[in-house]
């Protein structure tokens, strides 16, 4: 009854012995997107390859690896040719590629390099504006999803590294068509909390399943952000616009773990070499002041300390001798000039100096008098004005014209005929 019933292995070896004998699919021509790039060490490279409604396993040798021009990398569109066939192992049908050659650059990408010149062009990623990380945070919180290995490394890592740090998670969607406004919406509130650090960030994986950190809404809200941002975002190989707009980019989410918290036991090793250092400055400030204390106590001043005044009371003595000799031959000349003016002559015969001041005015005034001009009008001359103006002329006298005549005893007017 079951011999009708085969195994899965069965099956897909019936498949795969099918398609491996299927003209059509022995020789294929391909042309997609390359996406999840891997190059092994030994030469082969694995990949997907993918356009806007499907995708499919690739996978080229390491001996057809050498035969190509270039290095691939995701979002670079290329043309293909191998053949199809099926992965026992898993069941998927992949395609072994013996050629590969370009074929532009994915849309992606283009969209990539468009909107990074952009955002640069506005000056949005300048290094001068970037915010300084807090060395020893107390508070760090993440944006990204609650669930996978990117939280779970990052809490990890920093419980591990400072386990005094508070962490604060803010779920959001990281991957899908509403993931950017999710993200956006989680910045915004984290930005709200106080917190000395934000990672935002994912685990690795392809181009599109890190685009929505490759979103303007998500570069600019990172950039407006006004707690520092460390951006962490797949792998060390994945670089993002959230990368180049964050104060910081960490190659891996487990990286910004480590760049924003400290490692406990090295500022346990930094704070006791800030002890010993401080104990021999102590130390050695000590010694220096026990030198200064020694040196001033063996200063012959502090032996002999009665030499402080010793010196300044013979300044003083030769100074106040000095002063009394000065006194007492002040008191000499003042004696002597007193003793001069006693003897003078002003003092002696005051009266004799005043006849002679008398006889010398009476004689002054008798060279004075002749020069009065009183005593010519009591002559018999007299003086014409008019106007207050002396006329000593009669031409300039006016017929009508009131004229003043001052004689010696007085003043009439009288009139020009």
């Amino acid at each position: 009854m079951n011999d009708k019933y085969i195994t899965v292995t069965q099956l897909t070896r019936y498949i795969k012995y099918k398609i491996d004998n299927d003209i059509h699919l022995n020789e294929v021509f391909l042309k997609g997107e390359i996406s999840n790039f891997k190059a092994h060490s030994r030469g082969h490279y694995y990949f997907t390859l993918k356009d806007e409604g499907s995708r499919i396993n690739a996978i080229m040798f390491s001996s057809n690896t050498k035969k190509i021009k270039f290095l691939p990398q995701d979002g670079m569109k290329v043309l293909v040719t191998g053949k199809i066939s099926v992965f026992e192992a898993n069941g998927g049908y992949q395609i072994y590629i013996n050629d590969m050659i370009e074929d532009g650059v994915g849309n992606l990408y283009i969209a990539y390099e468009q909107l990074k010149k952009k955002l640069e062009d506005e000056g949005l990623f300048v290094k001068e504006k970037k915010k300084a990380i807090k060395k020893i945070p107390s508070k760090i919180g993440v944006v990204t999803a609650p669930t996978g290995a990117a939280i779970k490394d990052i809490v990890s890592t920093i419980k591990r590294r400072w386990p005094l740090t508070e962490i604060y998670l803010f779920p959001a969607l990281v991957q899908g068509e509403n993931a950017k406004e999710d993200i956006v919406k989680q910045i915004k509130r984290a930005d709200n909390f106080g917190l000395d650090t934000l990672i935002v960030g994912r685990g690795g994986g392809s181009i599109e399943d890190l685009w929505a950190f490759n979103e303007e809404i998500v570069a600019r809200a990172i950039y407006n952000c006004q707690t520092p941002v460390i951006s962490a975002v797949g792998h060390e190989i994945d670089f993002t616009i959230s990368d180049f707009v964050a104060d910081l980019r960490a190659p891996t989410p487990t990286g910004a773990a480590e760049m924003s918290v400290p490692q406990l036991n090295d500022v346990l090793a930094y704070l006791k070499n800030i002890d010993i250092r401080l104990y021999q400055t102590i130390k050695n400030q000590i010694k220096r002041n026990r030198t200064k204390l020694e040196n001033f106590q063996n200063r012959n001043i502090f032996k002999n300390p009665a030499t402080i005044y010793q010196t300044k009371e013979m300044i003083f003595d030769n100074l106040f001798e000095r002063l009394r000799y000065g006194l007492i031959n002040l008191k000499h000349i003042k004696e002597k000039e007193l003793l001069r003016l006693k003897g003078s002559y002003v003092l002696q015969k005051p009266y004799q100096l005043l006849d002679k001041k008398s006889t010398k005015y009476l004689q002054v005034i008798s060279k004075l008098e002749p020069l009065n001009p009183l005593l010519t009008l009591k002559r018999g001359y007299a003086i014409t004005k008019t106007d207050n103006k002396v006329i000593n002329s009669c031409k300039k006298a006016k017929k009508g014209q009131i004229l003043e005549i001052q004689f010696y005893d007085g003043e009439i007017k009288a009139k020009v005929i």
